[in-house]
């Protein structure tokens, strides 16, 4: 699969995803897009999931007929904290990104504590 985490992804969370194709939005240049020209650029380059932390953008974008899934950190999305519990959380993510397809949704709440 190929992932595309925006600018606010935690970076250390790429390394649970090793069996997967990782890129950033800054990477490709794409880090100063808005969100609706960020999704037509990663499903124009076959990116499979993106992972945000933007937790508006359903609100924002009409995600109905989209070929790329959205993957949404939520709660805290400050690598230290998702590190503190580093089992739990990323094998949720990892489970919740193995599991996207096309057009899905899906937030992974992260506590505070």
């Amino acid at each position: 699969m190929l992932i595309l985490f925006d600018h606010g992804a935690p970076r250390g969370v790429a390394r649970a995803l090793s069996a997967h194709t990782v890129i950033t939005a800054q990477a490709r240049g794409w880090d100063k897009l808005t969100n609706g020209a960020l999704l037509a650029a990663a499903e124009e380059a076959a990116v499979d999931v993106l992972f945000t932390t933007d937790q508006n953008i359903r609100y924002q974008q009409d995600l109905t007929g989209r070929r790329i899934a959205l993957v949404v950190l939520t709660g805290t999305t400050k690598w230290s904290r998702v590190r503190l519990h580093l089992e739990l959380h990323l094998e949720r993510i990892v489970t919740i990104v193995n599991a996207a397809t096309p057009g899905t949704y899906t937030e992974v709440h992260i506590p505070f504590g």
